[in-house]
């Protein structure tokens, strides 16, 4: 009974990671997701992540709520079949329907920046 009421707490927080994407497919090795992508406003530019490094827009670096940090992801814009590889050094992106936050450099590799936001898949490289 006291192993139930332990695991029943953790199978209820990966539960709940999961849902803000309802098409995520995590393994222990891989994770793939289907959402929408958006960039850093210049105004982050030199700011501190959650990672403690500075913000760089020249960076091929992104947020993402859940992966660790220095995480390698490649990126498709679903719109138009380009790709980036980003490393994960931030949090976010905290709006609804938003699966990850690229630096400016990497949204204008997949011809994000006019729209601001597009449907992307990811999957995690490492």
């Amino acid at each position: 009974m006291r192993n139930r009421l332990l695991i029943a707490p953790m199978l209820l927080a990966l539960v709940s990671g999961c849902m803000d994407s309802p098409e995520a497919d995590a393994t222990e090795s891989s994770l793939t997701q289907q959402g929408k992508a958006s960039y850093y406003a210049r105004s982050f530019h030199g700011e501190e992540t959650a990672s403690g490094e500075t913000f760089n827009q020249n960076e091929l670096v992104a947020a993402h709520k859940t992966l660790p940090f220095d995480t390698r992801v490649q990126v498709t814009n679903l719109d138009n079949g380009k790709q980036v590889t980003v490393r994960i050094n931030d949090r976010g992106p905290y709006k609804p329907g938003r699966i990850i936050d690229l630096s400016r450099v990497a949204a204008n590799r997949i011809d994000l920046l006019e729209d601001g936001v597009a449907p992307v898949k990811i999957e995690t490289l490492d």
